[in-house]
């Protein structure tokens, strides 16, 4: 039987349409729990620090801080929502239905990105919505905060693709949020600007491609950001490419898929 243009689009939107219905599905867990953290988290620090510091001019504490957590847990999300799809059809043994399937890797591939990429943004809006409830928010430059979005997701979504292939156990998964993806989150920026470290920790601080992916957010807020927004925005784009490419040489090879 002869695989038609028609019929590949119905198998990339079948497979897109059942990533997003099982993140929706377990939505208490995939979507109120990072939306309750990032809350939580916005909530303490600004209570402590809102009139003890001022990181850019003009600009709250508070305010500075709702556009590192909306993409934090932007990122955090993608990962987790490709990563995790991966993790459990292998565990469960389902992933041959999906191997059987006349799809091809490129199809997979952007089926688990685009699925990715939705769930950081649902959760991300989610936050910004409960966030203008404590400050008003404008955005100055909405096209720079929709390419970081879209870019930043897709970017974790291609290394939560990676992980979920590498692993062969949950624990093993496990292990790329807590000691990769909750440290590079957490050190890149979130709660605090880069300038405010000593010199040699601001040159680490440059190498970890999660600060790129916030600093040009929160740019996208203030017309204010550490470093040049296209040098993040650069910087960010080479990495999804990257990552991207290597997710989509495993898919086709069938690396740790076809055992």
């Amino acid at each position: 039987m002869m695989v038609t243009p028609k019929i590949q689009l119905i198998g990339t939107w079948t497979l897109i349409k059942k990533e997003l219905i099982r993140f929706w599905r377990v939505a208490f867990q995939t979507v109120a729990a990072p939306v309750i953290t990032g809350i939580l988290y916005l909530v303490i620090f600004s209570h402590v620090l809102q009139d003890r510091l001022e990181v850019y001019e003009g600009v709250t504490y508070t305010s500075f801080l709702i556009p590192g957590l909306i993409m934090m847990s932007l990122l955090q999300n993608a990962f987790a929502n490709s990563s995790s799809s991966l993790i459990q059809s292998k565990v469960m043994g389902n992933i041959v239905f999906i191997l059987l399937s006349p799809l091809s890797y490129i199809q997979l591939f952007i089926a688990f990105i685009v699925g990715a990429i939705f769930r950081g943004l649902f959760v991300g809006l989610v936050i910004y919505l409960l966030a203008l409830i404590y400050v008003d928010l404008p955005i100055e430059h909405p096209w720079m905060v929709f390419c970081f979005a879209i870019f930043g997701g897709g970017l974790l979504g291609a290394f939560g693709i990676i992980a979920g292939i590498w692993a062969e156990r949950f624990d093993q998964m496990a292990a790329f949020g807590n000691f990769v993806i909750m440290p590079l989150s957490f050190l890149s920026g979130v709660f605090y600007s880069i300038h405010s470290l000593p010199l040699a920790w601001q040159n680490v601080s440059q190498l970890n491609p999660f600060f790129y992916m916030i600093d040009g957010f929160r740019f996208g807020f203030f017309g204010q950001s550490d470093v040049s927004p296209y040098i993040s925005l650069a910087v960010v784009f080479l990495f999804f490419v990257a990552l991207s490419f290597a997710a989509i040489q495993m898919l086709k090879s069938g690396y740790k898929l076809r055992n």
